[in-house]
């Protein structure tokens, strides 16, 4: 590439990143403002920063913590798709249809009905059911090889499993009043805020350093070992990552599908496939589709919602079929 188009195309990435960074600046404000509260843009910055007002505390204590875990979650999810279509060498690759995000509700939800002590510890948790579910897709996916449909098949058998055990535990525990079910981005407090913030960047500043590395595994394993670099330790420390995102942002707002998978294949279409950039693109992308899927749910059919992940199985499903249709390859 002459230095030209180096060039050229780094603008073209840098003008990327301002547009949907404004886009989401400008999303976040509408989504805060929007709702069955309606507040001047006067009357909310006078009640959040000159005196008392009673709709626009009902805004900073509801409507705030919303917004920003449809960011911080969205983040997580679109990064924890990127890493696993990296580590696995699947374009279809997605926490929430290969069934790591079921594992990890399904271990939030043992944590919420039987040990509700321990619910800031829930996050924590969910990564160990991850982790297990991705273990058994890896361990029962391997026939010399990873075959990219057979993961997703069997994927969707293991989120399958958990999804009937969460209905087990949840007829079991209905009798004593105790919700096993994580509801999605309503309902959610500052103290989600904070506790989602924490895990989450102890999962987005590990995805952010790794982002050279992952450039490796579009290579064959014995290329990668070559330059000195233990392929599959590489592998498996981009899968924990990837785990570990998706599992804390499924603790708090559940299962949330497609939005792994749409994200990094929009990122790549627009910046290329360095994940350098590719990664924190990805990541604001991610909080901008969730963030949008989450304001349309809300107001589409107001006073009622549907949900972010009801929005987001409506549209995602087709972009599923369509790279199922097209066969599409993990670009790098």
């Amino acid at each position: 590439m002459t230095a030209r188009r180096r060039k050229n195309s780094a603008a073209r990435r840098a003008a990327a990143f301002i547009v949907l960074a404004a886009a989401t600046v400008c999303l976040l404000l509408f989504s805060m403002k929007s709702g069955s509260i309606s507040v001047s843009w006067r009357e909310l910055l006078r009640g959040l920063f000159v005196e008392y007002d009673a709709r626009v505390a009902a805004i900073y204590d509801l409507r705030f913590p919303r917004v920003l875990i449809a960011v911080m979650s969205g983040a997580a999810l679109s990064c924890s798709g990127l890493l696993l279509q990296a580590a696995l060498k699947n374009p279809l690759a997605d926490p929430g249809i290969i069934g790591i995000s079921g594992g990890a509700s399904f271990a939030a939800g043992v944590v919420a009905a039987f040990f509700p002590a321990l619910y800031f510890s829930a996050p924590a948790f969910a990564f160990i059911g991850g982790a297990l579910a991705f273990l058994i897709i890896y361990a029962l996916s391997w026939k010399g090889g990873l075959d990219p449909v057979r993961i997703i098949l069997i994927g969707v058998a293991v989120s399958a499993v958990f999804a009937g055990l969460g209905a087990v535990l949840g007829g079991v525990t209905s009798a004593s009043g105790v919700s096993v079910t994580v509801s999605g981005l309503s309902q959610r407090t500052w103290g989600d805020v904070k506790l989602l913030g924490i895990y989450a960047a102890v999962g987005l500043i590990p995805a952010f350093c790794l982002a050279p590395a992952c450039n490796l595994t579009a290579l064959e394993d014995r290329a990668v070992r070559g330059l000195g670099v233990n392929a599959d330790a590489l592998r498996a420390g981009v899968s924990c990552v990837a785990v570990a995102l998706a599992s804390s942002a499924t603790a708090i707002v559940g299962v949330v599908g497609f939005l792994a998978l749409i994200a990094p294949h929009i990122a790549r279409k627009i910046v290329g496939n360095d994940h350098r950039v590719l990664t924190p693109f990805s990541a604001l992308l991610g909080a901008f589709i969730l963030l949008l899927a989450d304001t349309v749910g809300r107001l589409v059919i107001a006073p009622n919602e549907l949900s972010a992940a009801v929005v987001m199985s409506v549209f995602g499903g087709p972009f599923f079929i369509f790279l199922l249709r097209r066969g599409d390859k993990l670009e790098h």
